[in-house]
């Protein structure tokens, strides 16, 4: 494998249409409040920017790529990344249907990304960092399952593969 192998992180549909939404929403929420009083009391303008926050934070968590070296798998994110030692790795496998019936058990559920711990019954408890479900990877490590979907899954399987 060549170091630095990298791949992309194609926003799907779902994604696109949830990012959208939760935008308008948290938008316009501080629009219409700032609007809807003459006189805005500070704890209402301090409410009104927790919106504005959540974007913010949302943003930050959002998958933009991934790259494979010899040794580790890095998930860039906004300023920073998230690492995985290929050291552990049991296999890797595209499967579109990795996330259908996944429950969120905590993180993130479609703004920018879809991001944190998942569970369904097909890979029980697993880690995610996607952008499209439909392209995703399953990655066995002996300690965790991690569901990742770049831009090319059989390329990325296969490379991934290589590495371990």
């Amino acid at each position: 494998m060549k170091p630095g192998n990298s791949f992309g992180a194609p926003w799907g549909k779902t994604l696109k249409l949830m990012t959208a939404f939760c935008f308008v929403i948290c938008i316009g929420i501080p629009l219409i409040g700032v609007s809807g009083f003459s006189v805005t009391p500070l704890l209402v303008r301090l409410a009104l920017l927790l919106p504005l926050f959540i974007l913010a934070v949302g943003a930050l968590f959002m998958v933009r790529g991934y790259t494979l070296t010899d040794r580790e798998l890095i998930i860039h994110r906004l300023g920073w990344s998230s690492h995985f030692d290929l050291a552990s790795l049991i296999s890797a496998s595209p499967d579109p249907s990795a996330m259908n019936g996944s429950i969120r058990l905590f993180g993130n559920g479609g703004l920018f990304a879809f991001c944190g711990w998942f569970r369904n019954k097909k890979l029980g408890n697993h880690r995610v960092f996607a952008t499209d479900p439909q392209r995703s990877v399953v990655l066995r490590f002996t300690d965790r399952i991690v569901v990742v979907t770049p831009d090319a899954p059989e390329k990325f399987a296969a490379e991934i593969t290589k590495a371990k």
